[in-house]
């Protein structure tokens, strides 16, 4: 009887270490970015096509102060209501201590500098799409932003949302980094691939979610889904239920306005904001790549 208690013990702490093990924080060394060199004139498109001012910005922020992203915004959803970060350059506050492999491990594995697990409401599991110079150009451009010295408001979550442990085991399942529309992809469609499924994200509003808060794929791509906050849904972009032309897609991205002659409200105008301040290439890349839809895994 011995015997089998200790073997069921030895069992248990076998399995505990290798669960610890699979889901600890992970940080790649420098290595991964190793001969790049940051161009902020390209991070600024990043940092617009990310959107990292609308939801980094203070609440009600305009003009110039959008790009002091002292964060505040808060997030409700089923887990909890998450608030937005300071990201600003101040050192203590912000990340203006950072390194650009700092932003890496954040953006592609969800880990803060301290070896933390990051909540996915910050959206690496799409940003995991970006390349190695993307990330070292968004650096580079953000550390010309200026900075601010207003704390950081931790998130409001209940138990048991509240254990970043748990994490962990969420990146097992849900963090990858290929690609969800493959195959023979026009170079129009490759560039709206980047920009819907990497830099805008647009699956973490515009895909369900399981319950455990992984975005669907395959069929449920992009099909729309409840917003988190209780309030309305985010729409369908698949066709035949998103039947817009292309010009009609370009259109809204650059004015907001629909061809019905509505016009993007809530979050999804700063969206348009983003857009319609990326090369007008991007957002027909964009149409692109939505007019491919119902994609095929």
């Amino acid at each position: 009887m011995r015997r089998t208690l200790f073997a069921l013990i030895l069992i248990g702490l076998v399995v505990a270490a290798l669960g610890i093990y699979l889901t600890r924080p992970r940080l790649d060394g420098p290595q991964v970015l190793d001969g790049l060199t940051g161009d902020a004139a390209a991070g600024a498109l990043v940092f617009t096509a990310a959107g990292c001012a609308s939801c980094h910005m203070a609440e009600g922020a305009t003009g110039d102060d959008k790009l002091v992203l002292t964060g505040g915004q808060r997030f409700p959803s089923p887990f909890g209501t998450f608030t937005a970060p300071n990201i600003s350059m101040d050192p203590e506050h912000g990340i203006g201590g950072w390194r650009a492999l700092d932003l890496w491990n954040a953006l592609h594995h969800g880990t803060s500098p301290e070896g933390q697990h990051l909540y996915p409401a910050f959206p690496y599991a799409s940003y995991v799409r970006m390349t190695p110079q993307q990330v070292v150009d968004l650096h580079a451009y953000i550390r010309t932003l200026p900075a601010d010295p207003t704390p950081s408001t931790p998130h409001d979550l209940g138990f048991p949302f509240n254990i970043r442990a748990s994490l962990g085991g969420w990146k097992l399942l849900y963090l990858r980094a290929g690609w969800v529309m493959d195959g023979d992809l026009t170079p129009e469609e490759t560039r709206g691939r980047v920009i819907v499924e990497a830099l805008a994200h647009c699956a973490e509003c515009h895909s369900p979610r399981d319950p455990l808060g992984g975005s669907k794929t395959g069929a449920d791509w992009l099909t729309g889904a409840p917003n988190p906050a209780g309030r309305g849904t985010f729409p369908d972009l698949t066709p035949p239920e998103l039947d817009w032309s292309t010009g009609d897609l370009v259109e809204y991205f650059t004015s907001g306005f629909t061809p019905e002659y509505d016009s993007a409200g809530g979050h999804m105008a700063h969206v348009v904001d983003n857009l319609a301040a990326l090369p007008e290439t991007d957002r027909t890349a964009v149409a692109a790549y939505l007019k491919r839809l119902p994609l095929t895994e």
